[in-house]
């Protein structure tokens, strides 16, 4: 049985906070870079080139890439044989978020109360999904989400007879509504099948993935090239300027559902997607 202190989580977290914040990852870049080369559009590549000169000074200033610096989501993965010494895992990641937005000067944004209200001042609580896997390690990957995009998102309990179609229809519909409100180019999370709270919890996993990547089942990349070609035929653009490139990528993941239903969940990511992970 491995042991890891809390102390090291809580340091981990806090400079994925920053990290996460201020260093667009390598595959949007890359994905910015090939929209742009791609663009006829004057209006779009004049947005795309200001968006990668914005990633640029975050990276090289380490300031925010966006004012809007997300409520933490965290993905574990937590070996069955890794014991945690010292204070709870949980805790341990919230303090890590505290320190972390605190001292990265980054925009506190979570609510005590949906409805009632009240900043918390320290950006907690984060949102921890866990899972209990084999080995003795602790991964973990952190999603800053901002609102923008996650006010955009839809889910909807699709009947088996609604088929592909359906599932076409509904992603499409879903962006063509959102139209600028999520700062395109776009990472479209699709999640399918579960249940209700599962098939959302996919379409969030499903942005971790590289933008470059493709599912590993056949049919569900050729679906993920055909809603992304759908979507970058709607003309809403980098920033909703108009343009083929509304969004970077289609990322899908299905899993087995109840023989009477097909759930369906669109979360929608602006064109920044930060993520990092870290294994301790």
């Amino acid at each position: 049985m491995r042991e890891l202190h809390v102390d090291r989580i809580i340091a981990t977290v806090r400079q994925m906070c920053i990290d996460a914040n201020c260093n667009l990852n390598h595959d949007i870049e890359c994905a910015l870079k090939q929209g742009l080369n791609r663009e006829e559009n004057s209006i779009a590549k004049s947005m795309l080139t200001d968006i990668l000169k914005n990633a640029e000074l975050a990276r090289s200033q380490q300031m925010p890439i966006c004012q809007d610096t997300g409520m933490a989501v965290f993905f574990l993965e937590l070996g069955q044989d890794l014991h945690i010494i010292g204070g709870s895992l949980y805790d341990a990641i919230n303090e890590g978020v505290r320190q972390g937005y605190i001292d990265g000067y980054l925009r506190k944004s979570v609510v005590a109360d949906p409805v009632r209200r009240g900043n918390t001042e320290d950006n907690t609580p984060a949102i921890i999904h866990t899972r209990i896997t084999d080995g003795d390690a602790l991964k973990l990957t952190l999603a800053p989400k901002g609102f923008g995009s996650e006010n955009m998102s839809a889910i909807r309990m699709l009947k088996p007879s609604d088929g592909i179609d359906g599932i076409i229809s509904f992603v499409v519909d879903t962006v063509r509504q959102a139209g600028a409100n999520p700062c395109p180019p776009l990472v479209v999370g699709v999640g399918i099948g579960g249940t209700f709270e599962y098939c959302a919890e996919l379409a969030k996993s499903a942005l971790l993935r590289d933008v470059d990547s493709s599912n590993p089942d056949p049919y569900y990349a050729e679906l993920e090239t055909l809603l992304l070609e759908k979507i970058n035929a709607l003309d809403i653009g980098p920033q909703g300027f108009g343009g083929i490139t509304t969004a970077l990528g289609v990322n899908v993941e299905a899993f087995p559902t109840h023989i009477a239903g097909m759930p369906c969940a669109v979360n929608i990511n602006c064109h920044v997607t930060r993520h990092v992970t870290e294994i301790l």
